[in-house]
């Protein structure tokens, strides 16, 4: 049995004559660019974000980028960021200017570690980026509070954990401004490159609109020096339709992972993923982690079993920061973790026989 390491195939089916119905809708209107299914759909994913307000923009990248714009974030700041994340979330630190200051994640749940936070707090820093990563929620109520003590600004890179909540609150709405990615593969993933910021500042949210269009609240009548950076009325449409399925498909994602655990436990070399006490894990990835990750994909791939690795270089050793110079060795948990993950086929539709057949693989090996 071929299993992928991602099938849209179990979620698009069942819904492609209501995405296309859709996606006619717009077609028809011959209104394409900021009109009523991006007004719609950032009222529904704000809400469902917890959020009182979201603005739909062309990008996660773009999402980051402008809510550090918006805060006023610049040349000279510092910004604390994981060690261990997609380089997205260091790019937009870099754009505004601003200097990425890494810290290690915990090394059982992947995500920034509170502890370490307050130890790279310098007099420049303005704000901390955590990254809900792979799904899992990061330990928000313990860095709210560290960014109050220390008067700083919050943006959460939330584009893998959409629905995933902290002691409660949901993923997107604890930040200052909160940045997301559609991106066809995210749990809630467009048809093509999309993204969103939700605030519960009102004053915030009229700035990050303008910024998104030109700089422009009022065509040709121009602000600020602002972007073109904004989700398309197809893209809306599209979203629309997938967010009402999102909590089933979150659903899904968590059986998964529960036949993964059960399937996969007790297997030496292997560790499986861990959730924090207070958080959740909608499982944008399942990612495991042993000594002999190379021989175990290469292994995969031979009995048909797709993977990726998220993800092998950690931006403080890729060439595009090598300006930082920022030595191998110097944050050696985010290494370990690029030397060491894995991350299993985890979509919605997945059956626990196409599990069984991948952790059968694994067994065979570990």
């Amino acid at each position: 049995m071929k299993i992928p390491f991602l099938s849209f195939t179990p979620q698009h089916a069942p819904i492609r004559e209501e995405v296309l119905a859709a996606i006619a809708t717009v077609y028809d209107s011959q209104w394409y660019v900021l009109g009523q299914h991006v007004r719609d759909f950032e009222a529904a994913y704000g809400a469902f974000s917890g959020a009182r307000y979201c603005i739909g923009v062309a990008n996660g990248l773009d999402a980051l980028h402008m809510s550090l714009v918006a805060l006023g974030i610049g040349p000279g700041d510092e910004v604390i960021v994981p060690s261990n994340t997609y380089i997205a979330t260091w790019l937009a630190v870099s754009y505004v200017g601003a200097t990425p200051v890494p810290v290690e994640p915990d090394p059982t749940t992947y995500n920034i570690d509170p502890r370490r936070i307050e130890a790279a707090i310098t007099a420049r820093t303005r704000a901390i980026m955590p990254v809900h990563l792979y799904g899992q929620a990061c330990e928000m109520t313990q860095i709210m509070e560290i960014a109050r003590r220390h008067n700083l600004l919050v943006i959460e890179d939330n584009a893998q954990a959409q629905g995933a909540t902290a002691h409660g609150g949901l993923t997107g709405s604890f930040g200052h401004a909160n940045g997301t990615s559609f991106y066809p593969g995210k749990n809630l993933g467009a048809l093509g490159d999309a993204g969103a910021i939700t605030t519960n500042d009102e004053a915030l949210a009229q700035k990050i609109q303008t910024l998104r269009n030109y700089g422009s609240q009022q065509k040709y009548y121009n602000e600020v020096i602002g972007y073109n950076s904004r989700l398309d009325e197809l893209q809306a449409a599209a979203l629309m339709v997938k967010l009402k399925h999102l909590p089933e498909w979150t659903r899904q994602r968590q059986q998964v992972a529960r036949w993964y655990d059960e399937q996969l436990g007790g297997i030496d070399d292997l560790q499986l993923p861990v959730t924090a006490q207070g958080s959740t894990h909608v499982f944008h990835l399942y990612v495991v982690r042993t000594s002999r990750r190379d021989a175990l994909q290469q292994h995969l791939i031979t009995s048909g079993v797709g993977t990726l690795i998220h993800y092998p270089v950690p931006p403080h050793l890729q060439q595009a920061y090598a300006h930082m110079g920022i030595a191998k060795g110097t944050y050696p948990i985010a290494e370990e973790l690029a030397d060491t993950s894995l991350s299993l086929p985890m979509w919605p539709g997945m059956t626990e026989e196409h599990v069984a057949t991948v952790a059968a693989s694994i067994r065979s090996v570990l």
